[in-house]
């Protein structure tokens, strides 16, 4: 296939139309010998293929015969799955990982109730590449040199399933990136990532949208559940801005829940729904805020729900990740001056915030998971959240392009983002 061959429904495959890559052919090897790479923008390629939803095993061959290449990759919608592979002329890697692609539909005549982020209903089409039928692959980085792509069922993975809310979430545009988003980059086959966190969720409102049944459709024995929620819960009143105005799917008083009481033991119930089917259950307490002004933490904003996960975990006999207290750690630890690049408001991390979190993530499964633990990276080293690393000089991933999402009519315009 030519660089210059665009995605299209007919073909099934393709390069995504807006920026496609520049291709260079060094002769000799038919593997190794020709690559793709950036245009004359630099701006990111993405390639996608359709596909079922499901979990498959991608292999690329990264390099160029003639010069160094630097490559990351993502998948779908922001999932970090490579960090900035270098490769000296004539050497090449080949790396694989897993990648979870997914559909709205559950039985034949239903489907989630998907919000206007994900969802145009005046087109009926996905918003977002977390929805479609297609897997999309991301390729950047100061010269990024793809050989290969090399894409196959891989139905005997283990799938970690990510719920909850903004937080956790693939986020549609940086700079907002969450912890969910750059966890796949820690993880080595047979391991794959499938995100059904979303903006505005409860844990109320995950099961009204049938978000819910969808997960314990697709799990199977022997995946894990990881439930990160908290954020939302604790608002009383008021429209989530994700549902227009006239959907109560928005009204928070439907959706609220008490930290004593319905959040927690919606969340113990939660975990014992999934050993039932023979899922493994992870509690994560909900990460800090901040006062993004100031760089301090904001400890009262999450009320009695970090210490209500910790009880549910402990009610279900379930695994805990404490990340609101990893989370402060970090914060303390990168003091008032840089706390604040690791988050866009006093909420929502960036890339960078959500990387770190990612490690505090991943330092948690090394202390309470430890069958899991076992297909971690090889590079996951230990992570210490009271000496977090990087620090925000040295973090060199690249951003992606902002992308606009549409806003049905009578939703308020976004306020512009924070500057990093």
């Amino acid at each position: 296939m030519r660089a210059d061959t665009p995605y299209s429904d007919a073909l099934g495959h393709g390069f995504d139309p807006g920026a496609l890559p520049r291709e260079t052919d060094r002769g000799g090897d038919a593997l190794r010998g020709d690559f793709v790479t950036t245009g004359d923008s630099g701006a990111p390629f993405k390639f996608s293929v359709a596909l079922p939803e499901g979990n498959y095993r991608v292999t690329v061959t990264l390099g160029d015969a003639a010069g160094e290449s630097l490559t990351t990759v993502k998948a779908e919608t922001g999932r970090l799955m490579l960090e900035r592979i270098a490769t000296p002329a004539a050497r090449f890697e080949t790396r694989a990982f897993l990648v979870n692609t997914r559909n709205a539909r559950l039985s034949p005549g239903n489907r989630i109730k998907l919000d206007v982020r994900e969802w145009d209903a005046a087109a009926d089409r996905a918003v977002t590449a977390t929805w479609d039928d297609r897997l999309t692959l991301q390729f950047s980085d100061a010269r990024p040199c793809l050989c290969a792509i090399e894409i196959e069922p891989a139905p005997d993975a283990i799938t970690v399933f990510l719920i909850g809310d903004s937080t956790v979430t693939d986020q549609g545009t940086e700079p907002f990136g969450t912890w969910g988003q750059q966890l796949p980059r820690w993880f080595a086959p047979p391991v794959a990532i499938a995100n059904h966190a979303e903006s505005g969720q409860t844990l109320k409102a995950f099961r009204f949208q049938r978000r819910w049944d969808k997960v314990m459709a697709l799990m199977k024995p022997g995946d894990y559940v990881f439930m990160q929620f908290g954020h939302n819960d604790l608002n009383q009143r008021g429209h989530d801005a994700m549902w227009p105005t006239a959907d109560k799917a928005g009204d928070w008083i439907n959706t609220h829940a008490d930290a004593a009481t319905d959040y927690q033991w919606l969340l113990a119930a939660y975990a014992v729904e999934i050993k039932r089917r023979g899922g493994t259950p992870v509690i994560v307490s909900p990460m800090t805020k901040i006062d993004r002004r100031s760089g301090r933490l904001n400890t009262p904003g999450l009320g009695a729900y970090p210490a209500a996960a910790r009880e549910a975990a402990r009610l279900a006999g379930a695994a805990l990740i404490d990340l609101n207290a990893m989370s402060e750690e970090v914060v303390r630890a990168l003091g008032e001056k840089a706390a604040p690049l690791a988050y866009v408001d006093g909420l929502h991390t960036n890339t960078y915030g959500g990387y770190l979190y990612a490690r505090c993530i991943v330092e948690g499964i090394r202390r309470a998971l430890p069958a899991l633990a076992r297909h971690l990276a090889p590079d996951a080293d230990d992570f210490t959240p009271a000496r977090p690393r990087p620090l925000p000089a040295d973090y060199k991933i690249p951003p992606d392009p902002r992308i606009e999402l549409p806003r049905p009519p009578g939703f308020p315009p976004r306020p512009p983002a924070p500057a990093r």
